[in-house]
């Protein structure tokens, strides 16, 4: 996933200085119906909303940084693009296809820039891609295009060399969208070890009561990170039910931190996989909520075992493994 979020935004632009002012987006679609609602979101969040109209739609929104990376999504059928925003005027014609993920963006520098080097990227294998991207980072300080990638692959490539790639970036990238985002994970990112005390952090869990993970008292836990959209975690969680129930009359404890975006799946997923321990989320933030970029978790399933004593003691265990090491602990 994280390789073609990268063929999307490992691309060149030379504007470097963001303004906040007004962009036309401008919109040609096929085969959908009047009045179907499209959204424009970033980072997650819905900035504006249309309808589309004889499979026309504009956005005409205020205050965006630009250039931003966008996505464009409707829900019925359920469709995104990602495109990258500028301050000028912008053409999204799918006027050739009812699929809007196909449409052809013009008017955009960063997007075509992106379009074309797609071709290059999609031949290089996971790791190539890593190590082209942090090339980019490195050989273009000034390019908002080295934030935006560095922002998503902090957690990846781990503090040490997200800091040494940060320091050389200009005022305008440290200061964009994604400088702030990569400052919040140098600031709270601990590079744990295993045997390092565990952090604290406080969050809300499905019910909207506050949870701190220093609550639990004397247990043995396993601070589980995990979605409802992840497919290995919904995979292993009937194994991770097996555990909890042999081992929680012991003193083991759950502590599951979820990064979904959406609440209503969280919480489908929590019913339909019959979860028993403790669950929190922090407002939706997906992968960038606080206990993520504290313990630096970069994909999906991954866990951390803290003793009683509140060190570190494992990480990524499971099924087997994970029943051997509370055997030992508790035998």
């Amino acid at each position: 996933m994280k390789k073609n979020i990268l063929i999307f935004t490992l691309v060149l632009i030379n504007c470097s200085k963001t303004d906040k002012t007004d962009f036309l987006l401008k919109g040609i679609t096929k085969g959908i119906k009047d009045k179907t609602p499209i959204y424009l979101k970033i980072e997650n969040q819905t900035i504006d909303s249309t309808n589309i109209e004889n499979n026309t739609f504009f956005f005409q929104t205020k205050k965006i940084e630009f250039p931003v990376e966008a996505v464009l999504r409707i829900n019925n059928p359920p469709q995104y693009k990602s495109i990258w925003l500028e301050n000028k005027e912008i053409l999204f014609d799918a006027s050739k296809t009812e699929f809007i993920k196909y449409a052809k963006i013009t008017g955009s520098e960063t997007q075509k820039t992106s379009d074309s080097l797609y071709q290059e990227i999609k031949k290089l294998s996971y790791k190539e891609s890593l190590k082209k991207g942090m090339s980019f980072v490195k050989n273009n300080p000034k390019n908002i295009l080295s934030a935006n990638l560095l922002s998503f692959y902090s957690t990846t490539w781990g503090r040490k060399k997200t800091k040494e790639l940060f320091n050389p970036m200009s005022i305008e990238n440290k200061n964009s969208i994604y400088g702030r985002q990569i400052s919040n994970y140098l600031k709270l990112n601990k590079n744990f070890k295993i045997s390092d005390k565990f952090v604290d952090f406080e969050m809300e869990d499905q019910f909207g009561l506050k949870k701190r993970l220093s609550d639990l008292k004397n247990k043995v836990i396993l601070l589980e990170f995990w979605s409802s959209w992840c497919s290995p975690c919904r995979e292993e969680n009937p194994n991770l039910v097996k555990t909890y129930r042999k081992f929680k009359d012991k003193g083991f404890e759950i502590f599951a931190v979820s990064v979904d975006n959406n609440k209503s799946s969280w919480l489908r997923a929590i019913k339909k996989d019959s979860l028993e321990w403790i669950h929190v989320n922090d407002h939706l933030k997906g992968d960038r909520n606080v206990a993520s970029l504290i313990y630096g978790t970069y994909s999906l399933p991954d866990n951390f075992l803290i003793s009683k004593s509140g060190d570190i003691i494992a990480r990524n265990l499971r099924g087997k493994k994970l029943n051997e090491k509370l055997n030992q602990i508790f035998e």
